[in-house]
């Protein structure tokens, strides 16, 4: 039975439907960025984040107990800042968002609890957000006229898959990763050719200095399907760069950062490729951190010019945590008439691309 708080927040969400400029304060902790925005439809008044990438740069990746001891310390005085920067007052809020999965679940208990209290405090509904959907959902806002149905590449640290897009909500998973998830694979490849965490820019950064000289696998290929595989892709590199040095052999780390980055995007494009030229879709989207990567984007555009698609992916700042993202999948949320979330949703280590919310 609903509680008449839960029965207030329906109520207030059946009133938002068919407003085009709901306000909305939203809150995410996955992983080690503390992030808090407001948007007003698909404009962003404001987007605040605070990384933890310093922090855990001597670790060589997230420490998850430190992760969440700093999303406690920080989520209060970003939400501050964020409403502040966008000029509001917290009464001025319609509906407040906030990620409830997937991610590393002590982080995600952070901001899931602060948002129930700020949500409930203030009488508004609360709306769960699928991480993985907010990530697609950045696009909206970098071209508010982006309309389904479409391709979507999902590449990022924790996630990589093609999905079809029907409908706002109406999303059909086509292929995903069958062990490491790319964004993991850049960082696994960073750290044997002993870069800097986090491994993504670092690869493309020395990449940009050598030559695709060094073969490498394709995995899966000829599989005809659009899953991937990027464990023996890495385990490639790693047996490569160790072979090398147990004999004592001269080798060029950019060579090897520049093969690397060339195979794990080129699989990722063809795939998205092949998937918007068996479903007959013109468009394909690309979202998650690994969507910033340089080369990524210069494959798209070569292969988007050859086979006439339109490519789409946010700016940098978007494809990366954030919580402008999750304000806007909570927006799509609304508009096709999600319920907000119950007083008892909790957070979720793992959640599926076809989740649309939290049970």
């Amino acid at each position: 039975m609903l509680t008449d708080y839960e029965k207030s927040c329906n109520e207030q969400l059946e009133k938002l439907r068919d407003k085009e400029d709901v306000v909305i304060l939203a809150i995410e902790s996955s992983c080690d960025e503390t992030a808090c925005a407001v948007t007003r439809g698909r404009e962003v008044l404001s987007s605040v984040v605070a990384s933890q990438i310093e922090i855990h740069k001597r670790y060589g990746g997230v420490v998850p107990e430190i992760a969440s001891r700093n999303h406690v310390m920080a989520v209060s005085e970003i939400t501050s800042q964020a409403l502040g920067q966008a000029g509001l007052q917290a009464k001025d809020v319609d509906c407040v968002a906030v990620t409830y999965g997937a991610g590393l679940l002590g982080a995600l208990l952070v901001g899931v609890s602060f948002a129930k209290a700020f949500a409930y405090a203030l009488g508004k509904p609360l709306m769960a957000v699928n991480h993985i959907r907010g990530h697609i959902a950045a696009n909206y806002i970098a071209k508010p006229d982006l309309e389904p149905p479409y391709i979507c590449l999902i590449a990022s640290g924790g996630h990589t898959a093609v999905v079809k897009v029907s409908g706002l909500e109406d999303i059909t998973l086509l292929g995903s990763t069958q062990d490491d998830a790319c964004g993991e694979a850049f960082d696994k490849v960073a750290r044997v050719l002993g870069l800097e965490y986090p491994g993504g820019p670092e690869i493309q950064r020395l990449a940009r200095e050598g030559k695709p000289s060094v073969h490498l696998p394709t995995p899966l290929k000829d599989s005809g399907g659009y899953d991937f595989s990027y464990s023996g892709l890495k385990t490639a590199v790693i047996n490569y760069v160790h072979s090398k040095e147990q004999r004592g052999e001269e080798y060029s780390k950019a060579d090897v950062a520049c093969s690397f980055q060339e195979k794990a995007v080129g699989i990722m494009t063809d795939a998205a490729v092949r998937a918007a030229l068996d479903n007959n879709l013109k468009t394909i989207v690309i979202a998650g951190g690994v969507a910033s990567n340089e080369r990524l984007r210069e494959m798209m555009r070569l292969k988007a010019e050859k086979y006439g698609f339109n490519v789409c992916y946010p700016p940098v700042r978007l494809c990366t945590d954030n919580a402008a993202m999750i304000a806007e999948e909570a927006f799509n949320l609304i508009k096709t008439g999600a319920e907000a979330a119950p007083a008892t949703l909790d957070a979720s280590a793992t959640v599926k691309i076809t989740d649309v919310t939290a049970v």
